[in-house]
């Protein structure tokens, strides 16, 4: 028997409701299982995070949890020293709607909060209507737990991450600060700056709402921070070297109240810089203080000075090195040369006679004796040779702000301009690249890469050592063993009459004064630059030492300034780096 076609119909259509409900039934499930699975993996896996949203759901236009890289400087036993690091501090707030009275949450806080101004809290508790002011910043959490105790209504406490530099003002011309350019935080000056990819963190200044990354595949989007390029970075500079340099800066310049002074210690073989500093300089934790932009630069890489007669060793080294003159080679020193009506004198204006040794050049700081020498040489080669020892270029060291110095005599025709150069006027190079040429001195003739930073730690657990290019030589190795061993007797019989002549080590060493350059032309007559140069053990140098200070006051020779602090930084690195003698 046939069914009645009208049932049939209601059968079906019976049916195919039920199959929609099953359907409704089956996609609401799956909705549900993901909005629980994700709910947990938010709740449980991102719990931290959400707490740190959660710490400052009041907080606008500021970052979730602010995060960055560590700096590291080296040290000596293979500790990593902190440099530039997250630090954790609070803010204290109050909902001004939950507080019943006003008087006595003030005294109770401003037994932890000593700074807290009475007037404004009770301004601000007092308000109708708002439920959030904050009261105070850069709160330690030992203080915050004390405030804790006190069971407080009303007070809440907001967590921040922000930068800071427990070293203070010690390497902060290499480090730099984490600053607001007016559109976003990152690096300012410094290594900070320089590496600010690798420092900076892609997920530390992003919000993310709650219901949106229920249904986001959130781990594809910017909050992922598994780019490799994001790391820790490890510095060449030594904490304590870095250290010893400053200590020695700040006595100097107050002992002779010079304008601007620095320094730079460097293993000569590798370029690896150990210390480097130059004053004036600020505390990177309190950079906003700093009224004077200029104390932010890095004066051994971005300042450019006339150096004086330390340069006088780099035009002997050439002289040897093309054979132009031989260690036995004498000349007739007058004491005195008209070079086309530019009148070249000594120092003291006096003549040495004939007969003038090549060590009395060094020794005695002879301007006439670099004239002959670059005489002997040719314009030509001399500015070759200068230009191979990496003058008037940048080293492509690894910090910003760069300059590549005013070297434009190395291209003239005219005897003087070279001749000038020959003993450091006339041309302005950085300091960095001034101790990079005097390194290939003593280092059997290369010319190394100057550079800061040893390694980085990237995120996802590799490591990359930085590897500097192969060094160029620029002197062959008997050039620089000649020349080592005649700054050796600068030291042992020259400098201060060989006082500071070391029985158990070879030190290499020259000192220089310069006439500052006047803005319009010509030159001070008052106004000097000093500078010093060492390396040692002098034939196979571990450490290359170069101080400068422009305008000191009470002296007008190098060797009266900056003896004293290069033979306490060299007693300073025997003892801390155990250096065997060499004599």
């Amino acid at each position: 028997m046939h069914a009645n076609p009208e049932e049939q119909l209601n059968e079906d259509q019976r049916l195919r409701s039920e199959d929609r409900a099953h359907l409704v039934m089956l996609l609401w499930f799956l909705v549900a299982l993901f909005i629980a699975s994700r709910a947990f993996y938010i709740q449980v896996v991102k719990h931290s995070y959400y707490v740190d949203v959660a710490d400052r759901q009041y907080i606008t236009n500021g970052p979730v949890n602010f995060d960055r890289g560590t700096v590291f400087f080296s040290h000596y036993r293979e500790e990593l020293v902190p440099a530039a690091q997250l630090s954790t501090t609070y803010r204290v707030a109050i909902d001004p709607t939950a507080i019943s009275n006003a008087t006595s949450t003030y005294e109770k806080l401003v037994t932890h909060l000593p700074l807290l101004d009475s007037v404004s809290f009770m301004a601000r508790a007092t308000k109708v209507g708002d439920p959030y002011e904050e009261i105070a910043k850069d709160i330690s959490a030992e203080t915050v737990a004390q405030i804790k105790l006190e069971k407080l209504t009303g007070v809440s406490f907001v967590k921040d991450n922000k930068r800071a530099y427990p070293q203070m003002d010690i390497g902060s011309k290499i480090l730099g600060f984490v600053g607001n350019d007016g559109s976003r935080v990152k690096g300012q000056y410094g290594i900070e700056r320089y590496y600010n990819d690798v420092l900076s963190r892609s997920g530390s200044s992003q919000s993310v709402n709650f219901f949106a990354e229920l249904f986001a595949d959130i781990e594809k989007t910017s909050i992922s921070n598994t780019d490799a390029k994001e790391g820790d970075i490890v510095l060449t500079i030594d904490a304590e070297a870095e250290r010893a340099l400053h200590n020695a800066l700040v006595e100097t310049k107050k002992e002779w109240n010079s304008d601007i002074i620095g320094g730079i210690i460097m293993d000569p073989q590798t370029g690896n810089i150990l210390a480097m500093d130059s004053l004036p300089s600020f505390d990177p934790n309190a950079y906003a203080n700093v009224e004077d932009a200029s104390f932010f630069l890095n004066q051994n890489v971005s300042g450019v000075y006339e150096m004086g007669s330390i340069i006088k060793p780099l035009t002997m080294a050439a002289a040897l090195d093309s054979g132009a003159v031989t260690e036995e080679t004498t000349y007739n020193d007058t004491g005195f040369r008209d070079l086309n009506g530019y009148k070249v004198k000594n120092f003291d204006g006096q003549a040495r006679g004939a007969g003038t040794a090549m060590q009395t050049i060094l020794d005695k700081s002879l301007n006439i004796g670099i004239v002959f020498l670059v005489e002997q040489l040719g314009t030509k080669r001399f500015q070759q040779y200068f230009k191979n020892f990496g003058l008037g270029e940048e080293t492509g060291i690894d910090l910003p702000g760069e300059a590549s110095g005013l070297t434009k005599n190395l291209d003239s025709n005219v005897l003087v301009d070279s001749a000038t150069a020959g003993f450091g006027q006339g041309i302005a190079v950085t300091p960095i690249q001034t101790v990079r040429a005097l390194a290939a001195l003593g280092n059997g003739g290369k010319l190394v890469n100057p550079h800061v930073v040893d390694t980085i730690i990237y995120n996802n657990g590799t490591t990359k050592k930085i590897v500097q290019d192969p060094p160029t030589q620029v002197i062959t190795e008997k050039t620089s063993e000649e020349i080592s061993r005649m700054l050796v007797h600068v030291v042992d019989t020259a400098l201060k009459n060989g006082t500071y002549k070391m029985d158990r080590y070879s030190i290499a060493a020259k000192t220089g004064t310069a006439q500052i350059a006047k803005g319009g032309g010509g030159y001070y007559e008052d106004r000097y630059l000093h500078s010093f140069f060492g390396y040692f053990p002098a034939y196979e140098p571990k450490y290359i030492i170069f101080l400068y200070h422009t305008n000191p006051k009470g002296a007008e020779y190098a060797s009266a300034t900056l003896t004293d602090p290069f033979f306490k930084l060299v007693k300073f690195l025997i003892s801390y780096y155990e250096v065997p003698p060499d004599r």
